[in-house]
């Protein structure tokens, strides 16, 4: 398995090249809503022919709690093809940027994960953002090959079926300090695969239902 980390090449220190099975995705790690709303802006641009069929790997990640106190999301992760935003939304000030909210609640847009309906009822408990059209990955697998007992797999499962890819979630940083301001790379890294690999899985069993 191919998985690597460097500084983005034009020297900017939030953007960087995560490496998995063979792809290069340019990653966008930010807590500013202006950063945000670029990558909105690039994404939209770059596949402005298609957005009535935009996929969006989709993903989240809170700091667990090992007492009754439950903390919030801290970062929401976001793919479309080869670039993939890691948005640190604890540190992004006051408010949710309104072009985020807009991007999320396009009914046009398919975001796609697994556990996504788990996850997008924590954002929008936490940080009052609603998803409006949200796939379950497990569900789609299942209804386009007839197999049910897809339904209860993990993404590690469904990354070794559809991209022939073997996938590291290692515990220590799933169970990591997602709220810190500063992440690691080992972070980085888990964010935007997991978040990749959900757009990949997407477009694939997407593909497969035309």
């Amino acid at each position: 398995m191919d998985i690597g980390i460097v500084e983005y090449v034009n020297g900017f220190h939030d953007i960087y090249n995560v490496h998995f099975n063979g792809e290069c995705i340019r990653t966008l790690v930010t807590p500013e809503p202006r950063k945000v709303i670029e990558w909105i802006s690039e994404i939209e641009y770059i596949h402005r022919h298609r957005l009535n069929r935009l996929i969006v790997g989709l993903d989240v990640e809170w700091r667990p709690s090992y007492s009754k106190r439950r903390n919030p999301v801290a970062t929401l992760q976001l793919c479309v093809g080869r670039r993939c935003l890691v948005f640190q939304l604890l540190y992004c000030g006051p408010r949710i940027p309104d072009r985020l909210v807009r991007f999320l609640g396009n009914p046009g847009y398919s975001f796609v994960g697994v556990g996504i309906k788990d996850d997008l009822k924590k954002l929008e408990e936490d940080h009052r953002v609603l998803v409006t059209n949200a796939v379950e990955l497990r569900a789609l697998a299942a209804y386009e090959t007839g197999d049910a007992s897809l339904k209860n797999v993990g993404l590690k499962y469904l990354v070794g079926v559809y991209l022939g890819a073997e996938m590291e979630k290692p515990r220590r940083v799933r169970m990591g300090e997602w709220d810190r301001e500063v992440l690691n790379t080992e972070q980085i890294q888990y964010a935007c695969i997991d978040a990749f690999v959900c757009f990949e899985i997407g477009r694939i069993l997407k593909a497969s239902a035309h």
